[in-house]
């Protein structure tokens, strides 16, 4: 868990917004770094990028941020790397799109001698980055898959299990989440590294969502389509789950399905409450992003790399499991207290 003090330090070019932060002292320091998102429209990249945007004002770092349009929208990252290549700047902090596809232009910034710290997302191989600084996704997916199964009881063994994934490219975010949920609920997922390989007859079938609750609901209507006693759906984030709830709601099968997601978002913690998703695994971007900033500075000012929390191959910035029907086993933190611990 983490302390409210810890949680406190924690583009589309020419389409996207590009925001440029404390320029006068950052020029005089010398120190610029850049935060490219997937998007500048869902809660959690916003969270990041106020995260980003205050810690680079106390440090005195210019900050440029950039977003693409939509989840999956690699395109833009590429190209917003190479300007941050092209202004100097010394450090990138990134949530990639397509963890695989924007390697060699991570490599090419590393080899200009910017420091690339991945967030949230570990890109693929996780060492193409110089650090990580995230949730422990396959634990996030863990928690919600463990209280899922403990929810259900003796019901989990018949269940018709559903996953509304993120996209076709499964970026690691995606399979981390997606797996680690199969794992807690007792499904085997075959290759980890890999969603769509499971033979467990449990499985209803998976979609894409692109994160989004447009992209949600169509998921979810495909799978209804596929089985209409699906029971158990598990969503790669808050907004996806809340276009599934909305998909549900429609056809009058809300309260006959179980909804896990992971975010943690104030929206996310909120449909927890009115009992839309079952329980969220609650992650903390702020955190993340600030930290990211942090890491930058110490960069430029003395070529220190972060390191690793203990035992793990990236910084671990924390997971609660937040519901308000808490299940044997499961350790978990009511609504309540995800309220005061939320973001967005």
């Amino acid at each position: 868990m983490i302390s409210a003090t810890n949680a406190l330090r924690g583009a589309l070019l020419g389409a996207a917004a590009l925001v440029v932060l404390g320029a006068g002292s950052a020029n005089a320091a010398g120190v610029s770094a850049c935060l490219i998102t997937k998007t500048d429209t869902n809660p959690f990249f916003v969270k990041m990028k106020e995260g980003a945007t205050a810690k680079a004002k106390e440090l005195g770092v210019e900050l440029k941020a950039y977003a693409g349009k939509i989840d999956g929208d690699s395109e833009s990252q590429v190209a917003a790397i190479e300007s941050c290549i092209a202004d100097g700047a010394k450090g990138i902090l990134i949530t990639a799109s397509d963890t695989k596809g924007i390697v060699p232009s991570v490599k090419k910034a590393r080899d200009a001698g910017l420091l690339v710290i991945a967030l949230d997302t570990p890109l693929d191989p996780a060492n193409s980055a110089d650090a990580t600084f995230a949730t422990d996704n396959l634990l996030a997916g863990k928690l919600i898959g463990q209280w899922a199964a403990a929810t259900l009881g003796d019901k989990a063994k018949s269940a018709k299990v559903g996953f509304l994934d993120l996209t076709p490219s499964q970026p690691t975010v995606d399979v981390l989440r997606d797996q680690g949920f199969m794992i807690g609920f007792g499904i085997d997922p075959k290759d980890p590294n890999k969603i769509g390989d499971e033979t467990d007859p449990r499985i209803v079938g998976h979609d894409v969502t692109n994160g989004n609750e447009e992209g949600g609901r169509k998921a979810m209507e495909n799978l209804l389509q596929k089985d209409p006693d699906i029971n158990v759906i598990h969503t790669i984030n808050e907004p996806a789950a809340v276009g599934a709830y909305q998909a549900l709601k429609a056809v009058g099968k809300e309260k006959d399905v179980l909804i896990v997601s992971v975010d943690g978002g104030c929206p996310g913690v909120k449909a927890v409450q009115a009992g839309q998703i079952g329980a969220t695994s609650q992650q903390y971007p702020l955190l993340m992003a600030s930290l990211g900033i942090e890491a930058i500075k110490k960069w430029a000012d003395s070529k220190v790399k972060p390191e690793p929390t203990p035992g793990k191959t990236f910084f671990d910035t924390g997971v609660n499991l937040v519901t308000d029907k808490p299940a044997k086993g499961v350790e978990s933190i009511d609504v309540k207290t995800g309220l005061a611990k939320c973001w967005g």
